[in-house]
């Protein structure tokens, strides 16, 4: 009796009464295995019980323990359907299948006719496929299959937040789990030592401290082919079991099951091994502590396998391994006191994957706002929108986002958007086999050795006769067919050079060398990328890049494909664009109109355009002001001092908001193709005609253009003073006022700067009868000295205004 089993009463009423449930089990409670064959004889279930599973390994083996269970074989009562190996018949109930094989099913079957229950098994790990596959389901629950069970399972989710996303009935129910004693050995992390040596050396102390099986996690395929090389020199008498998704069904089989001759095993697993599987008589887990995933490098547009820190998450359901059937130790290649720095958990695929395989999907479903369905963490928007221009670049999506019907060719491959669409194209050109097998060799990294020339690879492993390059060949042989059944007047070509099939699939990966060393190149998707100037290919023009890693200065190539500048001219013709092109020339202060060959960023030649279009001038020079503001125009004075004045009075008709909204109706007919050459009385009467007569009259009442003297001369006020709206006046002027003069509606005191006869600054006051009565005198002092032909009168306020001289003024006064 299985943990599960106490808590499947509560299950099954929940499902009886409900279309949603969670369900949280710890490792070993018996969920995967047990829930499905329960649920067969509900009432409600008359149907198939699908089991998602997040790896073939995994789905594979949950279907033949089930069948055992039953006594049956795989294919019977139990069967599963994953990319590689399908067992199933009329009489199978219960159905396991991986993700990505479910989003395929729901996608040609939206009601999913014959299906009573979808269960999402370790729906922690948070695959793409998981997601998309929930989110799936979920709407077609809500649309057109309002019975269909929902079942979300897992050790280790926040089961609140699910519920939620079932709906608000959904139940979360919990299981106990076997309690097994686990024994946590912390053996450190040595920085100078690879992780294979570590990995190697912590195997041998397990193997000679331990009784039982041994599980080692290690991050990837290379990492586990030199632990096996070490363990057998050291252990050659061991029995060594690579597990991992490139392994053949009999080995992972021998690697999940005990040895039927009672002999000790080494496993040397991937992630692959850390949910879903029971590993019989394994009782010690030797955790490197690392995790390698698939994330999406925005700065290289590639998609790269990084290795990271295994999150704490993780590491409970690695060492959860070795007490899965008693008592269990786990060795970890790390210090205790650095645990807790690990992340909790591994971030969904949702917010680092390459978002193209899922923006297709939602296309070829028939979404029309992928942001209004069920997710627990939303796509980018910022993502969605690159992967939605990179597959209208490839021919899958219409400019308005729908899937063409290329496109649904292309999503009915397995593999990478990018990928598939190389191999239709290259079907097409009757080269289908080409594209396919470099189609794998961009997947297999190891494949074909490690050259940055890809056509070194391909050369090296169309020639290798291991089981592992024929496996390939065979696999990839598969894809073309598939492909040349879905082309369309295909043609017979057997010349078509790899670089062209390769720039088919990636065209904005197409790249051109920018300097004489080959160090810095250009592609056509606008990527800046650096090579190597050693590298073979750095001496060529133009190459397709097979991968790149992101850096700060721009992306490092690590493989391509050259091409010969005709190859290009003549294959992809179809893909260079001539247009005019506007730039602003900044030293000449004006637009400059040239006449381009572009492959996408990519300028093949250039010249100058005898005939550019005015209004295509005009919109350029209007969306420049409107992005950069109106200082990139020169105004005249007279505009400026109008804005200034409109600023301060809250005018809105003449404020940058409302200018630059209405940019194209006031200022684009006195446009020509240099800002420097417009009319600036033109501008300014454009301004003051957006004002009506309330407007005017507002601007007039509360910021007036001047300030009169009493002497009659006019002065400018001017509303940028930092210290308030000031004016610079003559002293002599104000001779008579025995108050500070304002401005607007209501009164505001005016800053005076006072100046001499010669201009020259003499005082700033807000308060003219207090300078009058104060500082006049020192004033007064100072400027007879100075100008002595001027008047300047013990009492001011008392004296006529004039500008004139003593002698001037006397005689005016006489005449």
């Amino acid at each position: 009796m299985l943990p599960i089993h106490a808590a499947l009463p509560e299950l099954l009423h929940a499902l009886r009464k409900t279309t949603g449930a969670v369900l949280i089990a710890p490792p070993g409670a018996g969920k995967t295995t047990v829930v499905a064959p329960a649920l067969l004889d509900q009432s409600w279930c008359t149907g198939t019980v699908v089991l998602l599973s997040p790896r073939r390994v995994a789905a594979r083996a949950a279907a033949e323990r089930m069948a055992e269970q039953l006594g049956e074989p795989a294919g019977e009562t139990i069967g599963y359907v994953t990319r590689l190996d399908v067992k199933r018949s009329a009489r199978t109930r219960v159905l396991v299948m991986t993700e990505a094989i479910f989003v395929s099913t729901i996608l040609s079957d939206p009601e999913l006719a014959g299906i009573s229950a979808v269960l999402f098994d370790e729906a922690h790990e948070r695959h793409l496929d998981s997601d998309l596959a929930l989110a799936l389901a979920i709407e077609s629950r809500a649309v057109v299959r309002e019975d269909l069970r929902i079942l979300v399972m897992s050790a280790t989710i926040d089961g609140t937040r699910f519920a939620r996303l079932l709906g608000d009935a959904a139940p979360v129910i919990e299981s106990a789990g076997k309690a097994w004693p686990l024994e946590l050995r912390w053996l450190g992390h040595a920085p100078d030592r690879r992780i294979e040596d570590a990995a190697t050396s912590a195997v041998l102390t397990a193997w000679r401290d331990t009784e039982g099986d041994v599980l080692a996690f290690l991050p990837g395929v290379r990492e586990i082919e030199r632990v096996s090389e070490g363990l057998a020199q050291k252990l050659p008498s061991a029995l060594v079991l690579p597990l991992h998704g490139q392994c053949e069904p009999s080995a992972q089989r021998a690697a999940i099951r005990r040895d039927p001759d009672g002999r000790r095993r080494i496993v040397l697993a991937t992630a692959i091994a850390e949910t879903s599987l029971t590993l019989d008589g394994v009782s010690v887990v030797v955790d490197a502590g690392l995790s390698r995933r698939a994330e999406f490098d925005k700065a290289a547009g590639v998609t790269r396998l990084v290795t990271h820190r295994a999150s704490r998450a993780s590491a409970a359901q690695r060492a959860g391994r070795a007490a899965r059937q008693g008592p269990g130790i786990a060795y970890r290649l790390w210090e205790e006191a650095a645990h807790a720095g690990r992340p909790e958990f591994d971030p969904p695929e949702m917010l680092t994957s390459d978002l193209a395989p899922l923006t297709l999907t939602l296309a070829q479903w028939g979404a029309g706002d992928p942001a209004a369905m069920a997710w627990l963490d939303p796509p980018p928007l910022v993502a969605l929108e690159a992967a939605r221009k990179g597959l209208a670049g490839l021919g899958a999506l219409d400019p308005q986002g729908r899937i063409t019907p290329f496109g649904r060719k292309v999503a009915s491959l397995p593999m990478d958007p990018a990928q598939a669409a190389m191999i239709l194209r290259g079907a097409q050109l009757g080269a289908g086999q080409g594209a396919a097998r470099l189609a794998l060799l961009l997947q297999e990294r190891g494949l074909g050795g490690r050259s940055e020339d890809l056509v070194q690879r391909l050369a090296r492993w169309n020639a290798d006769r291991s089981p592992r390059a024929e496996a390939s060949r065979k696999l990839a042989s598969g894809w073309a067919r598939r492909a040349q059944a879905l082309a369309e007047n295909a043609v017979g070509s057997d010349d078509v050079p790899p670089g062209i099939l390769l720039a088919l699939g990636r065209p904005d990966m197409l790249a051109r060398r920018r300097d004489s060393s080959g160090e810095n190149w250009l592609s056509a998707g606008g990527r800046g990328y650096v090579l190597d100037p050693v590298s073979p290919l750095a001496t060529r023009e133009w190459m397709v890049i097979g991968d790149a890693q992101g850096q700060a200065r721009g992306a490092r190539i690590l493989s391509g494909i050259s091409l010969e500048p005709q190859e290009v001219e003549a294959w992809l013709s179809d893909m260079v664009e001539r247009r005019a092109v506007l730039r602003w020339n900044e030293d000449e202060g004006r637009v400059e109109a040239r006449l381009e060959r572009r492959l996408g960023a990519i300028t093949l030649a250039s010249g100058p355009d005898p005939a550019p279009d005015p209004e295509a001038i005009r919109a350029f020079l209007l969306e420049r002001i409107r992005t950069r503001g109106l200082a990139q125009m020169p105004m005249g004075k007279g505009s400026e001092a109008l804005l200034r004045r409109a600023r301060y009075a809250g005018i809105a008709a003449l404020s940058e908001e409302s200018l630059l909204a209405d940019l194209e109706e006031w200022l684009g007919p006195l446009l020509g193709r240099r800002l420097d050459g417009i009319d600036s009385g033109a501008v300014h009467q454009a301004l003051r005609n957006r004002l009506d007569w309330e407007a005017q009259q507002a601007l007039e009442r509360l910021a007036p253009a001047e300030f009169r003297s009493p002497a009659g001369s006019t002065h400018a006020i001017d509303y940028e003073d930092e210290g308030g709206p000031s004016v610079e006046v003559r002293v002599q002027a104000l001779f008579g006022l025995d108050r500070h003069p304002g401005f607007g509606q209501p009164q505001r005191p005016l800053l005076l700067k006072l100046t001499s006869p010669a201009g020259r600054p003499i005082q700033t006051t807000r308060d003219l009868p207090g300078f009058w009565r104060g500082s006049w005198r020192d004033v007064q002092r100072e400027m007879k000295g100075r100008y002595p032909r001027h008047r300047w009168p013990d009492e001011p306020w008392n004296e006529d205004p004039s500008l004139k001289t003593r002698n001037a003024f006397e005689r005016g006064r006489n005449a």
